[in-house]
């Protein structure tokens, strides 16, 4: 309505400016675009109206001469005027037809933009209809994503899917889900509740809401490996950010096998993912409605990755989002320069237990020698404190272990120094696959030292000839327990300093690029 009253207005100014009306036509077809039906009204209507009167004006008021160089004259300041407003407008302008705009987020959160209100009308109709329920079977995860009347009830673990639909409620009557995103490990899975979903028909009886919700969400089991740093993170905090960043905060998480202590240790980060008090789902006896949940977590098969080709982010994301959420203050490591004051911080990283450094003052010596700073500092305090000494520091060196999972707080450019215990090649594997390709997708300076024989405290519980010792046997031969039990928990190390000190220097180097 508001473009056809511009037109005219403009039409008018023309007129009675004398342009031939042809002219004035195709100036208005051309440079706005118009349909052929409109550039017929546009001759036919607003331009027959206003010849009468510049036609009885004009005659009595300027010769015909005078008219025509009038005319041309206001035609040229036309022209110019009407192609540059052309310029300017013309990409916010498309056909002369009702241009309408519907913004829709989907499953990704992407805009939709239809240009038709056809297109709007099944849109909207099919958005007021949607029921559904699509679940994926990975690698390494299984999630469901429904949509509709969603009820979840917790002590039966039990999320409904209200529905008309008969090919829905065909093809997904029941289907049972363990919400932990590392289901092709059966020790990992036996500690994962299980959910039912199912699909039910809305004049059937099933529970009535208690508690009505707004906002979308995500349940997800904090069982599994939890209380091992390393999964926790792989296994349960980037794909928990997969799955939910994308609700920028307004998404209500629902917990089952929880574990108090581990949303403690989470917090910064859970908060920063949701607005909304984390809801713990398995005692529970309340009917919860959604019109969207997520049951299960989305997620790399790689460890401690995520994919930018398939997903709508990348570990640099993550990076930055866990930066943003323990305040850390470093984004990149000092780069040093010849002549400049101040030296590298370097993290030693400590164990008690297992895999510790015998001589952690002979290796702290060396590093001095060289120019560097040590802290030396064992995981396993506050979350939020140890992350910033971690931001602070140049270099970290650490023995295989969940431990190394603090590479995530690491500033970037930073060089990460994995030494791996003597295993065999099912620990180099783990080494390589766990950590050391991981750290190069955070953009971390990744080396690796891996220790002889007469480094490992094993020459002492071994004699020379026994198979832990001669050839380490595969993981598959023995068995995960037996094999972690002696490489893993029996071994400790002592570093031989003199060999150690290239890959320090090493370390050195890459600061300075």
């Amino acid at each position: 309505m508001h473009r056809t009253h511009r037109m005219r207005v403009s039409v008018s100014l023309l007129a009675d400016n004398y342009v031939p009306l042809e002219l004035t036509k195709l100036l208005f077809c051309v440079g706005l675009s118009l349909e052929p039906h409109l550039c017929d009204l546009v001759r036919e209507g607003f331009l027959s109206d206003n010849k009468m009167i510049y036609d009885t004006v004009l005659a009595k008021s300027f010769s015909r001469y005078e008219q025509k160089r009038l005319g041309y004259g206001a035609f040229v300041s036309c022209l110019f005027i009407v192609f540059s407003l052309c310029t300017v407008f013309k990409p916010y302008l498309g056909p002369v037809h009702v241009l309408n705009l519907k913004l829709f987020i989907g499953v990704d959160s992407k805009m939709l933009i239809t240009s038709s209100s056809s297109q709007i009308a099944e849109v909207e109709r099919k958005e007021k209809k949607k029921e559904e329920i699509l679940c994926t079977s990975e690698e390494r995860t299984e999630f469901c994503q429904a949509r509709g009347d969603i009820r979840v009830h917790g002590k039966s673990s039990t999320v409904y899917i209200a529905s008309s639909k008969t090919k829905m409620l065909e093809k997904n009557m029941s289907r049972s889900l363990k919400p932990y995103a590392r289901r092709d490990d059966v020790d990992a899975m036996i500690l994962v509740r299980e959910w039912s979903l199912k699909a039910v028909n809305v004049n059937q009886k099933f529970p009535k809401c208690t508690q009505n919700h707004s906002i979308p969400a995500v349940l997800f089991s904090t069982g599994g490996y939890t209380g091992n740093h390393f999964h926790e993170f792989t296994d349960i905090v980037i794909p928990l950010f997969l799955t939910a960043r994308q609700f920028n905060g307004e998404v209500q998480f629902i917990i089952t096998n929880n574990r108090p202590w581990w949303i403690s240790k989470h917090k910064p980060l859970l908060k920063k993912l949701s607005n909304y008090q984390i809801m713990a789902i398995d005692e529970d006896d309340e009917v919860h409605c959604f019109s969207r949940v997520n049951v299960g977590l989305k997620r790399n098969h790689k460890e401690l990755s995520i994919d930018p080709q398939k997903y709508s982010y990348s570990m640099k994301d993550f990076r930055d989002f866990l930066r943003s959420s323990y305040a850390l203050k470093r984004f990149k490591a000092t780069k040093i320069k010849i002549g400049q004051q101040g030296k590298p911080k370097l993290m030693i990283l400590s164990r008690k237990r297992s895999r510790s450094f015998t001589n952690a003052d002979e290796i702290e010596k060396m590093a001095k020698s060289l120019g560097f700073v040590i802290i030396i500092r064992e995981a396993g305090e506050s979350m939020w404190d140890f992350a910033h000494v971690v931001n602070s520091c140049d270099v970290l060196l650490g023995v295989h272990g969940a431990g190394l999972t603090n590479i995530l707080f690491l500033p970037e450019n930073a060089v990460f120094i994995q030494v791996v215990p003597y295993g065999g090649y099912a620990l180099d594997w783990l080494a390589t696959n766990d950590f050391g390709k991981p750290s190069k997708g955070m953009n971390i300076k990744y080396l690796e030292y891996k220790i002889r024989l007469e480094e490992s405290t094993l020459v002492q519980q071994y004699p020379p000839d026994h198979i832990f010792i001669k050839d380490p046997p595969l993981i598959e031969k023995i068995g995960w327990e037996k094999y972690k039990s002696v490489y893993l928990e029996k071994q400790n190390i002592k570093l031989d300093v003199d060999r150690f000190r290239p890959t320090l220097q090493t370390a050195l180097e890459l600061l300075h690029q």
